[in-house]
């Protein structure tokens, strides 16, 4: 059997926690400790685990090959950065960074060192994604919708960049073109940030995507919808699964065939880790790299900004925040 892949979480905060925990399950992973800001938070989750609570970061990056970063966004650059440095490869949560120029720093500086970046776009290991994507051609339009309730957990960051942004890179690899044009609002209603938002997308190959993020739902929904010539595919993230319609020509009249797509039943956060950790190991690209991370932020920064001009036009004051994972 292959060496395991000593692996550290730093921000071991709601989310952080989760991938550690995760990380225990992880076959090709070692979970060689945890590191917090605060230091009886990584003894809390490194007790519980069993694993060492590092009391500084660069104690923990001596200590393994690579580590989950599951901080506030705006701390990203520097910690992966310093990664680098110390030769360790790794996983950032989305957003990628907080800017775009980050972000491409970030990836020159991985090709330079030769590291491994992935960024945590989680849908992408949804089984119903993946059962539909396989069978996807020329997707031409979407409509999504990612709702959910309130949390004060989300009180500094917008809906774009915490909700939508995961459906935006969806969409950015489905149609695999370019877009050209956005058109989007935004309103604050519980924070004094964008808490619900529409974005109408608009790509060069002619495909249009109509998503709408809120946090000021009174239920849960997480649907994303899309037509190709002939063909309907509804993936439900919640239930993990994907159905496909299309109409058969063959019966004495047209019929509507609805098919569930077969499904590979995994947990998209182990599934994400683990492809992180067979990167690492073989020293193959990620399928959410660096350059998928940094297209989906820039075009979450493209709704963000027409979110802005909108707000100008009608008065609406917003209150941006320099940008944040969700972790605290």
């Amino acid at each position: 059997m292959d060496e395991k892949i000593p692996v550290a979480v730093l921000g071991v905060g709601e989310h952080g926690s989760k991938h550690a925990r995760e990380l225990k399950q992880v076959a090709g992973a070692e979970l060689a400790g945890v590191y917090d800001l605060r230091p009886e938070r990584s003894r809390e989750v490194a007790a519980e685990l069993g694993v060492r609570a590092f009391a500084s970061l660069d104690e923990a990056l001596g200590a393994v090959r690579a580590v989950s970063i599951v901080i506030p966004t705006t701390d990203h650059a520097p910690v992966a950065r310093r990664a680098f440095e110390l030769g360790v490869d790794v996983f950032l949560e989305k957003p990628i960074t907080r800017t775009v120029q980050e972000a491409a720093e970030l990836i020159e500086l991985a090709g330079h060192d030769g590291r491994i970046l992935q960024v945590g776009h989680l849908e992408r290991f949804n089984p119903g994604v993946i059962a539909a994507k396989a069978v996807t051609t020329n997707p031409m339009f979407f409509e999504v919708h990612r709702l959910g309730v309130f949390s004060p957990r989300s009180l500094d960051v917008d809906v774009v960049f915490d909700m939508m942004i995961h459906d935006l890179d969806l969409v950015l690899w489905m149609v695999g073109s370019p877009w050209q044009s956005v058109r989007a609002v935004g309103l604050p209603v519980l924070s004094d940030k964008v808490d619900i938002a529409n974005a109408r997308i608009e790509f060069e190959n002619g495909a249009v995507a109509n998503l709408t993020a809120s946090r000021v739902s009174t239920e849960r929904v997480r649907k994303f919808r899309y037509f190709q010539p002939n063909e309907y595919f509804s993936i439900d993230f919640t239930r993990r699964d994907a159905t496909l319609l299309r109409v058969d020509r063959n019966a004495p009249t047209p019929q509507i065939a609805f098919q569930k797509l077969a499904t590979q039943p995994q947990d998209p956060l182990r599934a994400e880790l683990a492809a992180f950790v067979e990167s690492v190991r073989t020293r193959s690209r990620p399928l959410v790299g660096g350059s998928e991370g940094k297209n989906a932020l820039a075009l979450a920064e493209d709704v963000m900004n027409r979110i802005e001009q909108h707000a100008a036009l009608v008065n609406v004051p917003l209150g941006r925040s320099l940008g944040h994972s969700g972790e605290s």
